[in-house]
């Protein structure tokens, strides 16, 4: 079988003619045979201000935004060399964006629907160009290597969860039985693919939520068989927190997948929180480094590594809200939890973590999934407070819930800060607390400074 790498260059890495040009000569260095782009940077937010001002009835700073990145991509297409075919594809994916905008101006609406097949038009515009010049780089290695755009809905298949759908994996791995077919009978063949979407089984295009193209890779390399898939983005790895907070954070060099999802899941900025299970499924290692310095290294994640500290890593996660649910009812009632989550769990609302106490279950979510209708239905089972402005810091490790002392380091690291909420336990690789978002930072510079910097 012929050796398959999947890579993903994110939107900075598309930025523009210097950029895509570099991740062009990096995935044509590394031997990528398939490469997975998200949009333009800045595409996906102008994208999502097109459908809010169509909506609003201001059909002209929408228009005004369709020109701004018609001009955009036709420019750096220019710059690329992007032949007469590929400048005509451009083109009418500029008028498909001109009409959906107008569609939602004049029903004054944009479906969920009508949002991900707008939504999927800044992928679809980079890959076009990118595959130009990933095309000219493999060309410079070898004249009988070739590279083809791939549309990405016509393998990623999802469910009809339009704006953060789900894959559903046994058919995405049929789909890619004829392309892994393709790879192996045709060496010299190469494809550039779109990160972000999908399509349901109606042929409708869907997305993966913010984020989703790194998903979009780990995808395609399970489904591929990978030998390895590389994330490639605008740092060289992944560091120990977050570099604008502590000057003195440090890149790693390997983590575990265990490691690596805690550290997704709990604030990593460099990880889609979804990208590790794919590959984890696969036992697929994966590559994070920087387009822009790609010779200095970065970081592994593998299902083992080699050094294993109690503190790995200290993540931030924001913007959370503090859900109390408080019912006497519920001492010793059976099925009460159960009934509880299936409120979150039918409106799709994830839960950070948890903790319960004999009539109280307390959890955390996101600010953005607190909704009024959330809180109704959460009201049938008890006295609901909802607290704002919150952070989780999580102290991501081995062996985190077996040593001793190790709280006693954490509470005397954080001096005078108010914890709201602790969760311990549930994993060995993670100990995580709740405190005002105003103190978030101040609490992740000290733990950095007890446990990393020293």
């Amino acid at each position: 079988m012929s050796k398959i790498i999947v890579s993903k260059f994110g939107g900075t890495s598309m930025g523009n003619f210097e950029a895509m040009s570099s991740s062009a000569r990096i995935a044509s260095n590394k031997k990528s045979r398939l490469v997975v782009v998200s949009a333009t940077s800045g595409t996906t937010n102008s994208l999502i201000s097109i459908i809010k001002n169509s909506v609003a009835g201001d059909i002209i700073s929408a228009l005004e935004s369709v020109e701004v990145i018609k001009k955009r991509h036709l420019d750096l297409a220019s710059q690329i060399g992007l032949e007469t075919d590929g400048i005509l594809q451009i083109k009418k994916l500029i008028e498909e964006l001109k009409s959906l905008s107008q569609g939602m101006f004049f029903l004054r609406e944009a479906s969920p629907k009508a949002q991900d097949r707008l939504q999927s038009i800044g992928e679809r515009l980079s890959s076009l160009i990118f595959t130009k010049s990933f095309d000219t780089e493999l060309k410079k290695i070898d004249p009988n290597f070739y590279c083809k755009t791939l549309d990405a809905r016509n393998y990623i298949e999802t469910d009809n969860n339009f704006t953060k759908s789900k894959p559903i994996t046994e058919r995405i791995l049929k789909h890619c039985h004829d392309l892994k077919s393709r790879f192996n009978e045709d060496k010299n063949l190469h494809y550039v693919t779109q990160g972000f979407i999908g399509k349901n089984e109606n042929g409708d295009t869907t997305t993966l939520g913010r984020g989703g193209s790194d998903y979009s890779a780990s995808i395609f390399g399970e489904a591929l068989e990978a030998s390895e898939i590389q994330i490639w983005t605008d740092v060289a790895g992944i560091a120990t927190t977050d570099p604008r907070i502590c000057p003195d954070a440090k890149f790693i060099s390997e983590l575990s997948f265990k490691e690596a999802a805690e550290m997704a899941t709990f604030g990593a900025k460099i990880l889609h929180p979804t990208t590790v299970t794919p590959a984890r499924r696969g036992n697929i290692p994966v590559f994070v480094g920087s387009t822009f310095s790609p010779d200095k290294g970065g970081t592994w994640i593998r299902e083992t590594a080699q050094q294993k500290p109690l503190v790995r890593s200290i993540n931030l996660r924001k913007d959370q809200a503090l859900i109390t649910i408080s019912n006497p009812r519920m001492l010793n009632a059976h099925g009460f939890l159960s009934d509880l989550f299936k409120v979150f769990s039918t409106l799709d609302v994830s839960v950070d973590a948890i903790t319960t106490s004999e009539i109280s279950v307390a959890v955390t979510i996101h600010e953005q999934d607190l909704t009024n209708e959330l809180t109704r239905n959460l009201e049938k089972y008890g006295r609901v407070r909802v607290e704002q402005n919150l952070a989780v810091v999580s102290i991501i490790g081995n062996k985190i819930n077996h040593t001793y002392g190790l709280a006693n380091d954490i509470f005397e690291s954080l001096g005078d800060i108010n914890v709201r909420m602790i969760c311990q336990g549930a994993s060995v690789h993670n100990f995580c607390f709740l405190v005002e978002q105003k103190d978030s930072q101040r609490a992740i510079k000290n733990l950095h400074q007890k446990f990393i910097t020293q």
